[in-house]
């Protein structure tokens, strides 16, 4: 406790740029990957060119990825970018394969109703399909989340403040409250950060919330 209390501002700092690293490549990997999983649903030989794709790219070992990468779009090795990208390249890859299952969920006769009610692409994709996906979408970006998390950790061995900075440097000094305050801070992190998924998800998605009453009713 005395080490926390003479390093908070210190904690604080790689607590807000894991925050940072986080969040942003959690965003942008969701919304470039909904266009992505629509066009793989819609095609269905495109599908599993996507979803091979993204299987590949999530074997890329993340650590290699960031270091590689200065190389090829010419930032620095420090610089918080080269997170940024990977781990969205990582949270496109995993929340693809969970936009194609989400805008298959949606029922054909729904589809047909909408249609036939002068529903054109756009509005049918946006507001019949996009909103009756939502669940399984919702599912997809708490696991991106998770993921991305602890993926930033990774950062750390590049040289990139976060949270992982506790965990290099407490094994390097030997300071067990160093470590053990980083584990901490990254599973509260990430828990923090899919209550927050879990909470606006039953705001916006209300009717999913009613579906899963009605099949425990049912059960």
């Amino acid at each position: 406790m005395r080490w926390i209390g003479n390093n908070t501002d210190l904690i604080l700092g790689y607590l807000a740029s894991h925050v940072w690293l986080s969040i942003v490549p959690t965003v942008l990997g969701f919304l470039l990957a909904l266009p992505i999983g629509w066009w793989a649903n819609r095609v269905p030989a495109v599908r599993g060119v996507v979803l091979s794709v993204g299987n590949v790219l999530y074997t890329i070992p993340s650590l290699a990825f960031i270091l590689i990468l200065p190389g090829v779009i010419g930032t620095g090795f420090l610089d918080p970018l080269n997170i940024v990208i990977a781990l969205t390249v990582y949270a496109v890859a995993v929340m693809a394969r969970f936009a194609s299952d989400g805008f298959a969920s949606v029922s054909p006769a729904v589809l047909d109703s909408a249609r036939a009610s002068g529903f054109g692409a756009a509005g049918l994709a946006l507001r019949v399909e996009l909103p009756l996906a939502g669940p399984v979408l919702l599912a997809g970006l708490r696991v991106v989340s998770v993921s991305t998390v602890s993926l930033v950790s990774v950062g750390a061995l590049a040289g990139v403040d976060n949270l992982g900075r506790l965990f290099t440097e407490g094994v390097f000094t030997g300071n067990t409250a160093e470590i053990l305050t980083g584990i901490v801070l990254v599973v509260a992190l990430a828990l923090v950060l899919d209550l927050l998924l879990v909470i606006a998800g039953r705001a916006l998605l209300p009717w999913s919330a009613g579906a899963r009453r009605v099949r425990g009713g049912v059960a």
